[in-house]
């Protein structure tokens, strides 16, 4: 007979490159093409719910105007991300009753979810969000500004920065409070919904019945 142990320690071998080599293929994917993503909150209904998985595409992005884009907080370093763009580096942006307003012209946002209209914020957050966006007011009275959920600007975007909105604009904590995202900070591009649970049921027991089937593989816009 022959073999035996040498050739054992050469199906080891193979075996053990293999696996290398597929640890490294994935580190590489992770690292520069496609990375996973959980929504853990309802700031993007109607377009992503709590509990949708998602794909991001991170190869040679380009933020334009109106991608949902994933980034780093700006907030908390260890935590990601997931807006709508609304401007780029140069835009001026405002909102006036709720309606999105881009250089000049009001904004089509099918997307958005505006259920609240009259929703004021509290004068702790309007003052906040006045201190940082006083620094970038273009409007006629800066003495007197005092923005609000729905009501603030026109802000000037300043260079490799981002301000991003939530789609659900009544419940979204985004660049309304906190400010513009830094190019830097920007991941990728949610591309695809590769599975899709109802968020209530991640401490019970797996059900079928709790997977939303109609949303796997939707590609989200």
């Amino acid at each position: 007979m022959t073999g035996g142990p040498a050739r054992s320690e050469g199906i080891l071998r193979v075996w053990t490159r293999s696996i290398l080599i597929a640890i490294v293929a994935w580190l590489f994917l992770r690292t520069f093409v496609v990375e996973a993503f959980r929504i853990p909150s309802g700031s993007m209904e109607g377009t992503l719910l709590a509990g949708d998985f998602l794909f991001i595409d991170k190869a040679f992005y380009t933020p334009r105007r109106g991608d949902l884009v994933v980034f780093q907080s700006v907030e908390e370093p260890g935590r990601k991300l997931v807006k709508r763009i609304i401007g780029l580096p140069g835009d001026t942006v405002s909102m006036e009753a709720g309606g999105v307003i881009r250089n000049g012209a009001a904004i089509p946002e099918p997307y958005a979810v505006d259920a609240d209209p009259g929703k004021s914020e509290t004068p702790a957050n309007r003052e906040r969000m006045r201190r940082w966006q006083e620094a970038y007011f273009v409007g006629a009275d800066p003495d007197g500004y005092l923005p609000d959920l729905h009501d603030w600007g026109p802000l000037v975007v300043p260079p490799d920065s981002l301000f991003v909105l939530g789609d659900n604009r009544d419940g979204s904590y985004d660049s309304r409070y906190w400010g513009f995202v830094p190019r830097a900070n920007v991941r990728g591009h949610p591309f695809i919904i590769y599975f899709s649970r109802e968020p209530d049921s991640w401490h019970a027991l797996p059900s079928l019945s709790r997977i939303r089937w109609g949303r796997i593989f939707r590609q989200p816009e």
